[in-house]
């Protein structure tokens, strides 16, 4: 029964998935590698799903999209919901596609949860009360931002590492999820997640050193500014209010807070290369936690490093042809 089981594995095509932090070069990595095996790459960053948030996101170029098909950038409307859940499911319906003709997927990206979502798909959580959310954020408005994290820790122990106290959306979703169901977050994730099947999955992840990392990560942050985000966010601002939910992300919040007087711009580079630098810390914990990852000790744009991820998809493609 277990050959069986592994010969189907052998014939299911090669889904390549490039994760790694903020700045650690992963759309270089999948340029080259797409364009090596013909493949089509695939986003799974959360904020680049979203139209006319460009700058503070990094996405890649025209002249890089031009290279090889993207999927899911600029798909979503500034004023929408894009649920990890949903990801999952256009995710899905993407890499089906590429299938179909004989290409390569690549998904890239540094969302955790959305890429658990695509690879092992979501647990049946109950639904939204919006009711329950505006009282715990009023609440948290009073009593600080450990209020939540506080809350999480008593419902449930291991959500709550796995929570960054800061990130107040997470924190509500996951007490709304014990409270409403009576049970842990963390049991319900085991229960009814229905993973990806039909492909073989080979997971490469970049891991530069940290200082380095660090530097690139500042270098970009500031360039962020010079190119514009402060216009650019002024624009959105003008155009959708608070109703565009992306404006609260990494860049985008700290140009806001430029445009209101609470902060200089010196303050706000600052503030937003200690916050990349601090998401790419936790994009790091969570990686570290996916299952059997190649990793590669540089950055994706180096040629050795490409070289050797070049060399891992051959040699994944050559094992099941």
């Amino acid at each position: 029964m277990g050959s069986a089981k592994s010969e189907i594995l052998k014939t299911d095509p090669l889904l390549v998935v490039i994760l790694g932090p903020t700045a650690s070069g992963k759309t270089a990595l999948s340029l080259a590698l797409a364009e090596r095996f013909g493949g089509e790459i695939v986003n799974c960053d959360s904020v680049a799903m979203y139209r006319e948030f460009d700058i503070g996101t990094a996405k890649p170029t025209a002249e890089e999209q031009a290279r090889v098909p993207h999927h899911l950038f600029d798909c979503a409307e500034p004023t929408a919901s894009m649920t990890a859940g949903e990801y999952a499911r256009l995710g899905r319906e993407t890499l089906s596609d590429i299938r179909s003709r004989g290409r390569l997927p690549i998904v890239v990206g540094g969302t955790g949860l959305y890429l658990r979502a695509l690879l092992e798909g979501l647990f049946p959580g109950p639904q939204r009360s919006e009711e329950l959310r505006e009282r715990l954020r009023e609440r948290a408005s009073l009593r600080g931002a450990d209020y939540l994290h506080r809350i999480l820790r008593r419902l449930d122990q291991a959500a709550a590492e796995r929570i960054h106290p800061n990130d107040a959306p997470k924190l509500i979703r996951a007490i709304e999820v014990c409270l409403a169901s009576r049970q842990k977050m963390t049991d319900l994730w085991q229960e009814g997640r229905e993973p990806l099947r039909g492909f073989r999955i080979l997971r490469v992840g970049l891991d530069p050193e940290r200082g380095a990392l660090y530097a690139r990560i500042n270098a970009r942050a500031a360039r962020m500014f010079e190119r514009g985000l402060i216009e650019e966010t002024r624009g959105l601002i003008e155009k959708y209010g608070i109703g565009a939910r992306p404006l609260e992300s990494l860049g985008y919040k700290q140009a806001g807070q430029l445009l209101r007087g609470e902060v200089t711009r010196e303050q706000a580079v600052q503030v937003a290369q200690q916050a990349h630098r601090h998401y790419a810390k936790r994009q790091m914990t969570w990686f570290r936690r996916e299952p059997e990852v190649r990793w590669l000790k540089g950055f994706g744009d180096e040629a050795a490093e490409q070289r050797e991820a070049e060399e891992w998809v051959g040699e994944a493609l050559e094992s099941g042809s």
